[in-house]
Formats: structure tokens, C-alpha cells, sequence
């Protein structure tokens, strides 16, 4: 098993290149428009098309309205989608897409109501508790918290950066981890050497937690 990695608030398309390049399984468009890394359709089209096959596109929604969102799905192709809101299950599943949902722990008992909340979610991402931030604060939260074989796919994020994503993922151990202000050089524009660098420690941490 390897840790998957998503490069998160990507708004131009030499970022989303390096990602791929550097060896990222997803990138994620963020459609909050609060959000310093907010893009509108006619940029996450352009994202879109430079990259390439068998990496996934995320869309991070936070509380959107259902035409919204639809307009979103009808102009870009997404393969996933992110809510960090207040959605329910049965608002999550509507659009006819894969889905993962957003918990900011407090508690360990945090995870375990979202996984038994959102059953056809195809993973918990869990992130750090800020009061009134919906994600992307760049801060992490104490993983111990996080309870012990949950049944489904944890993917974790929360101030993650190159300097700790090593030890995140042996104590850990999560399905994914998903970054974006650990990977920038100012809010929206990644840096290409932390890319790089965050990815291969990554891997080093997966060869080490799993072999």
C-alpha cells in the first residue's frame, strides 16, 4: 500500500502541470469564491486540460447550492467531489458524482459519526477545527485524536508540509493526504520544489510505514 496524494487550490496551469509531473494522483479546484484560491469555470477548464489521464480532478465545494454546483459539473470535468460544508449525505450524492466529505476534528468521535453519516462517501478527509473556517487554515491538529481502524478511506490534511508530512503518514498511516498552502510561495501559487519535495517524502514514508 502507498499514501495517495492530492495537490489541493490549484489556480493556474503550470501549477497543475507540476503536480502531475512530481508524481501527484489528484489536484483539487476550489469553487468557494470566499477562498484566496477560488477559480471560476473558464480557468478550471483551462487546469483541466493540462493534465493529463489517470490523474483526478477534485472540486471543493463549501455550502453551495445545488445550480451552482450543476453548473460547475456541466462545465468542467470533475471526477470527484469535495464538500467542506454543512451537506448532507443525500445533498452530496445528487449530482451523479463520487464524492468524499470534510470533518474538522475536535474529538475522536468526530470521524466515526461522518464515516456512519456519509456511507457512500468514498472517504472521510479530515482536517483541522478552526471556528468559522470552513478548511485551508494551514494549521494541523493532534492525529492522535484520530480513532483506529475506521472502515473507511482516511485522507488527511491540516498543515501538512514538507517539513512534516513524514512523520504525518507513520503515525498516521492515512489512505491520502491533501495539501495546499504547505506547497506555496503566496495564497493560490504553488512553489515547485515543495511540490517536489512533499511528494517524495510521501513516498519515503510509504516505503517506510508499509514495507
Amino acid at each position: 500500500m502507498r499514501t495517495r496524494t492530492k495537490i489541493c487550490g490549484i489556480t493556474r496551469e503550470a501549477d497543475a502541470v507540476c503536480a502531475v509531473e512530481s508524481g501527484a494522483d489528484a489536484i483539487g479546484l476550489v469553487f468557494y469564491p470566499p477562498s484566496p484560491r477560488f477559480v471560476d469555470i473558464e480557468m478550471a477548464q483551462k487546469i483541466c486540460q493540462s493534465v493529463g489521464p489517470f490523474v483526478s480532478v477534485v472540486g471543493l465545494f463549501v455550502n453551495a447550492d445545488s445550480k451552482t454546483i450543476d453548473e460547475v459539473c456541466d462545465g468542467v470535468p470533475l471526477d470527484l467531489l469535495q464538500f467542506h460544508g454543512e451537506e448532507t449525505e443525500s445533498e452530496c450524492s445528487e449530482y451523479g458524482i463520487p464524492f468524499i466529505k470534510a470533518v474538522r476534528v475536535k474529538n475522536a468521535d468526530d470521524v466515526n459519526q461522518a464515516v456512519r453519516k456519509y456511507k457512500r462517501s468514498k472517504g472521510i478527509l479530515v482536517d483541522a477545527y478552526v471556528e468559522g473556517i470552513p478548511g485551508g487554515t494551514g494549521e494541523s491538529f493532534d492525529w492522535s485524536l484520530l480513532p483506529k481502524n475506521v472502515s473507511a478511506p482516511i485522507i488527511l490534511a491540516g498543515g501538512l508540509r514538507p517539513e512534516n508530512i513524514f512523520q504525518a503518514i507513520v503515525d498516521v498511516r492515512p489512505y491520502a493526504v491533501d495539501v495546499s498552502g504547505g506547497v506555496e510561495q503566496s495564497k493560490g501559487i504553488k512553489d515547485n520544489e515543495k511540490i517536489s519535495r512533499f511528494i517524495d517524502e510521501v513516498s519515503r514514508a510509504s516505503e517506510y510505514s508499509y514495507n
